[in-house]
């Protein structure tokens, strides 16, 4: 084992060499990575120099710190995974990262979310990663990047084919860039999860979703597909369904926070009864009503044999339509998995959860609430448990990779690191 200063000692010298002080969070972060020497030679490590942590004293990331901090993992082989999230990166220090992209052979893992990235640091980034053949997984969530910076995205896609993950999620993306990404992925064969939760779009039209759907009916490689927040309605899930009859690869669609109804939801039932891929359907923040969720629930009941887990949570469902999903999940055995807290609850829909829960046919882990009793009367409480409740931020006391917590990661769709 080659015998080198340790990480805190090569920071301290770059800081020197820099003639800029230290950052303290960063260098008791790089003692701490310093202690798993044995792991750190083996497996590799991700360094975790989040700006939210909530256990340590903080002082956030800046551009001048970033540089000295990336000096140091120039030449280190063993940092594979670098999490940045919650600090105050600007295009500056966006430089400094794209210049240890293209030089780094070793980082599978990267994480800015909710920096200060601009569109200017967007476009450095896609170039480097245009040489960089190692990177895995970008999570750029949160930084406005805005429309041309999805366009920069959308150029280096075309060129990089090692990239398995690509977060673009809450940074402001446009019609265009949408459209573009979307194109660039119909022949792609290495993106394997891609977000693009909350574009900024300006149209009721839903281009962007058809584009996204002639994608898919070509595309074979994508597993996991994020929509959030686009204002989805008919017309779009209409056009999705029809793309998801002929691609064989998606196991996990999300379409939470957008406007589909109950009528929408039986565009979704039919699908369900024929399409034997899609493993996680997230409906969460709709409005499905009673009358959508008997759909699902028919098709869960009847045909249905590879969906694991489904979100319906806050769809302004009330007794009838919960029974109905509680009642089909004792004729399907594969559905695993329900979150269904934000609806109408009375006591037949306890009751009804209550003993899906208490026969063990439903893993207390595996959904949003929990029975409990008052005056002979059952109640439902609600449980942190879902398929990504942490995926902003992870409170202070959980386990940040709390797997009941974030459900879909256990299921595998797509790795997190």
């Amino acid at each position: 084992m080659p015998c080198l200063p340790g990480l805190h000692q090569q920071y301290l010298q770059a800081c020197q060499s820099l003639s800029q002080p230290e950052n303290p969070f960063i260098a008791y972060m790089l003692q701490e990575a310093d202690k798993h020497d044995k792991t750190r030679w083996t497996k590799g490590i991700t360094l975790k120099i989040a700006g939210n942590n909530r256990l340590v004293p903080v002082q956030r990331v800046t551009d001048e710190d970033l540089q000295a901090l990336v000096a140091v993992l120039q030449n280190t082989v063993f940092v594979t995974g670098l999490d940045l999230r919650y600090n105050v990166l600007t295009d500056d220090g966006a430089k400094h990262m794209a210049k240890f992209l293209q030089e780094n052979s070793t980082l599978r893992y990267l994480n800015l979310m909710f920096n200060d990235i601009g569109t200017s640091g967007a476009e450095l980034i896609a170039r480097a990663l245009q040489r960089n053949e190692t990177l895995l997984y970008l999570r750029m969530t949160g930084n406005k990047i805005g429309n041309k910076g999805g366009m920069y995205f959308a150029s280096m896609l075309q060129i990089n084919s090692v990239l398995e993950k690509l977060d673009l999620g809450d940074c402001d993306l446009g019609t265009q860039s949408l459209i573009a990404i979307a194109t660039v992925l119909t022949p792609h064969e290495s993106v394997k999860a891609i977000n693009l939760n909350r574009p900024l779009l300006h149209s009721q039209a839903e281009e962007t979703t058809v584009h996204i759907a002639l994608m898919l009916k070509t595309n074979s490689s994508l597993v996991e597909l994020h929509l959030r927040k686009h204002e989805m309605k008919k017309f779009g899930v209409e056009r999705l369904c029809e793309a998801l009859y002929e691609n064989c690869s998606l196991r996990y669609l999300d379409l939470s926070c957008n406007k589909i109804t109950r009528d929408d939801v039986k565009i979704l039932g039919d699908l369900l009864k024929r399409n034997q891929t899609l493993q996680i359907l997230d409906l969460n923040s709709n409005r499905i009503e009673d009358v959508g969720a008997v759909y699902l629930s028919e098709a869960l009941a009847l045909c249905n044999r590879t969906l694991q887990a489904l979100a319906v949570a806050s769809n302004n469902i009330s007794s009838k339509g919960l029974i109905a999903l509680s009642d089909s999940m004792k004729k399907n055995t594969e559905l695993s998995y329900i979150y269904i807290w934000g609806n109408s609850f009375d006591e037949a829909t306890c009751m009804a959860f209550s003993e899906l829960i208490r026969s063990g046919r439903l893993k207390p882990h595996c959904t949003d609430v929990e029975p409990y009793e008052v005056d002979g009367h059952v109640h439902l409480a609600e449980v942190s448990h879902g398929l990504r409740k942490h995926y902003y931020w992870t409170p202070s006391w959980a386990k940040a990779e709390d797997k009941h917590a974030n459900a879909s990661l256990a299921l595998g769709a797509v790795s997190e690191h």
